[in-house]
């Protein structure tokens, strides 16, 4: 089988620049042979910066561009000349974007809007020249700051898709065919579970010109925490999700346990996502009729807005956008404490196993030669740097 084009999960390898040393140059003319200390400042190392983009709705352009990595400053030069900053290099990435660090689970940061830039990784600050060290016993220094080491970190990127409403469901519970009775969307429809393998997103017309935007997502099914079926792989894109939708089909044996399942898969996942909004809708009800859906009533689970309704007929699916509204506009979740929360040490390997990137990401790389100023140390305290 083909692999999907939807990649969701990558694990880069990112470095800044280093930060120019300045320079020990000291003037020297025909007609000033004892002119002082004129050394530059360097330049600063390259940023490592992410961008939103809403152009891409995937991660697979990094998939094989593994190394992002900046350019480094260029050190200073005569007549207190700067040294070149150096190029700063910008990943764009697909909105909402988390970043981890790869061996900590720490949550770095989270790219959200189109063209919102982050910078992942600061570049080195160049150094400063002899220039800054002269003083009326000290007229001919003859050392300068080296600049300041890059940075580098290993880290993952996992997207979590931008929607309001989240889908969930076992396989072949009408999820994909309400997605598309509602909205543009266009998803794969058959009569066989696991139809759906990818993620998919439509916007939802509603009253005045208003609207909001639902994910379909993979089915789940009992056993899904230990690996079962598609796992838990996709629940990530409905953690922004302010509301989830739980649809359990009519001709189901047991809706209130089919819909606890469902429930405890979630808690097993991601146990604050239990305090989302929530919504039940009994799918294909358009095999009932008024008495039978009166018998089903009391066997639902309580505390939970629920709605009979049929993406085929149209039964419901009125009812189901207003309470679906309604829900919305409600207090809104915590939605980034969901989002943002560390990744678990102990699992974080396993995870990374499971997505396949459990292989280190190497890249060697040879020390750039200094320029020709003398390779002299100088120790300095943290105030002698000047942000430029």
């Amino acid at each position: 089988m083909a692999e999907s084009n939807f990649v969701d999960y990558v694990k880069i390898y990112c470095r800044s620049g280093k930060g120019g040393r300045g320079s020990t140059h000291m003037r020297r003319e025909k007609y000033c042979p004892n002119g002082g200390p004129d050394g530059g400042d360097g330049g600063r190392g390259g940023h490592i910066i992410l961008r939103g983009n809403r152009n891409y709705w995937t991660l697979l352009h990094l998939k094989f561009d593994r190394h992002a990595m900046a350019g480094h400053g260029e050190s200073g030069s005569k007549n207190r000349s700067f040294g070149k900053d150096g190029a700063d290099k910008i990943i764009e990435v697909p909105c909402g974007t988390v970043v981890y660090n790869a061996e900590t689970g720490e949550y770095l940061c989270d790219v959200t809007e189109d063209g919102q830039e982050v910078i992942l990784l600061r570049g080195g600050r160049g150094g400063q020249g002899n220039w800054h060290f002269k003083t009326a016993t000290r007229q001919a220094p003859r050392f300068a700051q080296p600049g300041e080491p890059m940075q580098e970190m290993t880290v993952i990127m996992e997207l979590k898709l931008l929607a309001d409403v989240g889908l969930v469901g076992f396989p072949n519970a009408g999820k994909s065919t309400l997605l598309s009775a509602i909205s543009a969307a266009k998803p794969k429809i058959a009569d066989y579970p696991f139809t759906t393998l990818e993620p998919n997103l439509g916007i939802v017309s509603y009253r005045d010109g208003k609207s909001f935007v639902m994910a379909d997502i993979p089915g789940i099914i009992e056993g899904a925490s230990q690996g079962k079926g598609l796992g838990l792989r996709f629940l990530r894109h409905i953690e922004r999700n302010s509301l989830l939708l739980f649809m359990v089909p009519a001709d189901s044996d047991d809706i209130r346990k089919e819909y606890e399942i469902l429930l405890n898969e979630l808690s097993t996942f991601n146990p604050e996502m239990l305090d989302k909004q929530r919504v039940l809708a009994i799918t294909k009800s358009d095999m009932l009729d008024q008495e039978l859906m009166d018998e089903i009533e009391p066997t639902l689970p309580t505390g939970v807005p629920h709605v009979f309704i049929s993406s085929v007929s149209g039964l419901g699916i009125s009812v189901l956008k207003d309470i679906l509204w309604e829900e919305l506009n409600k207090e809104s979740n915590k939605i980034e404490d969901i989002v943002h929360r560390p990744k678990d040490v102990t699992r974080l390997q396993q995870e990374l196993k499971d997505m396949g990137e459990d292989e280190d990401i190497i890249y060697e790389y040879e020390e750039e030669a200094d320029d020709d100023d003398e390779d002299i140390d100088y120790e300095y305290e943290e105030e002698d740097w000047e942000e430029k």
